[in-house]
C-alpha cells in the first residue's frame, strides 16, 4: 500500500494551498483573457493583416522580378536600349493601337447606320 502519511505542519499545508490557489487564478484570468472576444478578434485581424503584407509582398515581388526581366531584355548592362528590340516592340504596339482604333471607329459608323 502507498504510504499515505503526511509530515507537513498544518501552516505548511496552507501555505501550500494558498500558493496553488493562487496559480490557479493567474490560470483562470489568462483563460480569460484568451477568450475575451476583444482578443479574438485582435488576434484575427492581425492573422489577416499578416496574410495581406505577405501576399502584397509576393506579389510586389513577383511583379518587380517581372520588369527587371522585360528591362534586361530591352537594355544592355549599362542601361543602354536596345534598339534591335525596341523598335519592334514600338512597331508592334503602334500597329495594335491603330487596329484598335480602327476597330472603334468602325463599330462607332456602323453603330450610327443601323439607327
Amino acid at each position: 500500500m502507498a504510504d499515505t502519511s503526511d509530515t507537513r505542519t498544518p501552516a505548511q499545508i496552507e501555505a501550500d494551498i494558498r500558493r496553488r490557489r493562487e496559480v490557479l487564478a493567474e490560470t483562470l484570468d489568462e483563460i480569460g483573457v484568451r477568450v475575451h472576444p476583444r482578443t479574438i478578434v485582435g488576434d484575427a485581424r492581425a492573422k489577416v493583416a499578416a496574410s495581406v503584407d505577405h501576399t502584397f509582398g509576393r506579389a510586389y515581388v513577383g511583379v518587380n522580378r517581372v520588369v527587371s526581366d522585360v528591362r534586361s531584355r530591352f537594355t544592355d548592362d549599362e542601361g543602354v536600349p536596345r534598339l534591335e528590340r525596341v523598335v519592334p516592340a514600338a512597331l508592334v504596339v503602334a500597329g495594335v493601337v491603330g487596329l484598335v482604333v480602327v476597330g472603334a471607329r468602325r463599330r462607332g459608323r456602323s453603330g450610327r447606320r443601323r439607327r
